[in-house]
């Protein structure tokens, strides 16, 4: 594609969005917003237009977007060596001061490098000069392990982005030059410059440590910054509006940050802690400005019923025409006015997460309903007349038998069955649609130094299921193959060494397999390896904010099958078990 071609392309793309910011260049800090995936994907990404919003508050920035370019036009531009220009003013990436990478799912990884290629800089941060734009490299996969890009990064901000941006931007504005820079913001809470830190080997290849080099002034650990408060913040949500996109009439705001369940195997309810909820007045004006532009509302959280105010916030979004989308339900939060109330606002579908089909393993994973209370919970949800239902479940978990399977079958057969009785009194059938993944240990969680579960075992769980689940009317599994999960588990365990695999899976068109075996690293060391006794992981450069002992503490309760009630459940049960470190 021609760099002419380009440019219509993307003043095309812009005059189909409504909210977008333009500024002069001249005298201010220049910064190019990337979203290492396509457009279509990217501006459903409520963390990215959120950054965006963030930097376009200071006058003395401007930020623009930059996204993957679609596969077609992709392979033109790298044929032809098209340079990738910014969406606002069609400038070439290379130009800005800063490349900010927002990256939120590990497969995005090799689209980092393709993009670095894109605007001809090179890959390693070890390569480039003061010539070159900082590259900074944030969003959610840093709150969990950010050693596989670590040698890509000039800086990785780690945390979340009311407190990060502001930081850059003053660091950015006060220092002489890279140097300079990067020496005042190893200094700052949440930032990590991966060139200030030299990785320490045992004789056997385990990663004893990451050691600050003299003079650098980079602390021993780096803390996440996180915001201390949320009542008097604007919560994160759609600002910029365009039919191009995923969810591209839905209106996306974050209701409450954190979830005090804390099960085991979430990364998301450890790092996000403590649970805060951004103010219910600024949500429903938010909401009601943005109505011109979308009918649905995508209500954004991990624990959405844990807001004080969630059923005014669910009533006025009601009265203003709103369709409500809401993330998946917290189970043992969902009342009869909130189900009614999705209801009336035209949803026809929920999603919950028992995860397993057992109450014995439920207490493993510190999932703190049971099967009873599941199948009640599925009993108001079609009662109240929505008709669908979708359910998430993992397999591969510690301590799994075939009865936890089966379990899995018979308690989807008793919410069908519920399905069933209410859908027969309406003369409509809905569907009930199960997706199952194999589990992935995930840094900073109480199953961290988990293995994964050998493919062999997975791959008879995945057969087993499927006969179990087999030719049920109205019922419909989706279950992931475990060698989806082997790679995704590669990519968030491993330390700087899996960056050698992520270059190769990058120019060989991500062939993970291949590229594993090109660059002759033992991936089953990472995947399958019992970290339950090493002295460090690679991750533990980034501290969340949860001790160590905690995560020991709660490891240990998961195989013994205990729970560690959350204080709303603790009360309900006449006790009160503290889950905070």
């Amino acid at each position: 594609m021609k760099s002419s071609d380009l440019r219509e392309r993307l003043r095309q793309v812009l005059s189909r969005e409504v909210g977008y910011v333009r500024k002069t260049h001249a005298g201010r800090l220049k910064v190019a917003l990337v979203f290492p995936n396509t457009y279509f994907v990217g501006m459903s990404n409520l963390g990215l237009q959120t950054v965006y919003r963030l930097f376009n508050q200071a006058d003395d920035v401007v930020c623009e977007r930059a996204f993957l370019p679609p596969k077609q036009e992709l392979a033109g531009m790298l044929a032809r060596g098209t340079r990738l220009l910014s969406l606002e003013s069609q400038t070439p990436l290379r130009d800005f001061d800063v490349i900010a990478f927002s990256v939120s799912f590990e497969w995005d990884y090799t689209n980092v490098l393709t993009i670095l290629r894109l605007v001809d800089i090179p890959l390693y941060a070890a390569e480039r000069s003061g010539r070159h734009p900082l590259v900074v490299i944030g969003g959610a996969v840093t709150f969990v392990n950010p050693e596989p890009l670590a040698p890509f990064a000039d800086v990785v901000a780690a945390g979340e982005g009311e407190v990060l941006v502001p930081a850059l931007i003053a660091a950015l504005e006060a220092a002489t030059d890279r140097d300079a820079v990067l020496r005042h913001l190893a200094g700052q809470r949440g930032f990590y410059i991966p060139s200030f830190y030299e990785p320490r080997h045992a004789h056997d290849g385990r990663l004893e440590g990451l050691e600050a080099r003299p003079g650098t002034g980079a602390p021993p650990v780096v803390h996440k910054a996180a915001l201390a408060r949320t009542d008097a913040a604007d919560p994160p949500s759609t600002s910029i509006f365009t039919p191009d996109t995923e969810f591209g009439a839905r209106f996306l705001v974050e209701v409450v940050r954190g979830c005090a369940n804390l099960c085991r195997f979430c990364w998301a309810g450890y790092n996000y802690l403590p649970v805060r909820a951004f103010p219910a007045p600024r949500i429903l004006e938010l909401a009601e400005a943005a109505r011109p532009h979308a009918s649905r509302v995508g209500l954004v959280s991990i624990a959405l019923c844990d807001h004080p105010a969630i059923e005014e916030i669910l009533r006025r979004l009601v009265d203003v025409g709103y369709s409500i989308s809401p993330a998946s339900l917290r189970l043992d939060d969902l009342t009869p006015t909130i189900v009614g109330l999705l209801r009336e606002s035209g949803e026809r579908s929920i999603t919950i997460a028992p995860e397993t089909g057992s109450d014995r393993l439920r207490r493993v994973i510190n999932k703190t309903v049971t099967n009873d209370e599941i199948v009640e919970k599925a009993d108001l949800i079609f009662a109240s007349g929505i008709e669908n239902l979708k359910l998430y479940y993992m397999i591969g978990l510690p301590t799994e038998t075939d009865d936890d399977l089966v379990g899995i079958r018979d308690l989807t057969l008793a919410m069908r069955e519920r399905m069933i009785e209410h859908g027969r009194r309406r003369g409509r059938l809905g569907r009930i649609v199960g997706s199952v993944n194999p589990m992935v240990p995930k840094p900073g969680t109480a199953f961290q130094w988990l293995p994964m579960e050998s493919p062999a075992s997975l791959d008879r769980k995945i057969k087993r299921l499927r006969s179990l689940v087999a030719g049920i009317d109205n019922v419909y599994f989706n279950i992931k193959s475990e060698r989806h999960a082997y790679f995704q588990a590669l990519l968030s365990l491993g330390d700087r060494r899996v960056a050698r695999v992520i270059e190769a899976a990058e120019r060989n068109g991500n062939n993970w397999r291949a590229a594993v075996a090109d660059v002759g690293f033992d991936a089953d060391a990472v995947v399958y390896r019992d970290r339950s006794h090493d002295r460090y992981l690679p991750w533990n450069i980034i501290d969340g904010g949860v001790k160590e002992s905690f995560f020991r503490a709660e490891y240990d309760k998961g195989l013994r099958g205990e729970w560690t009630l959350p204080p709303k459940r603790a009360r309900e049960n006449e006790q009160f078990i503290p889950v905070l470190p």
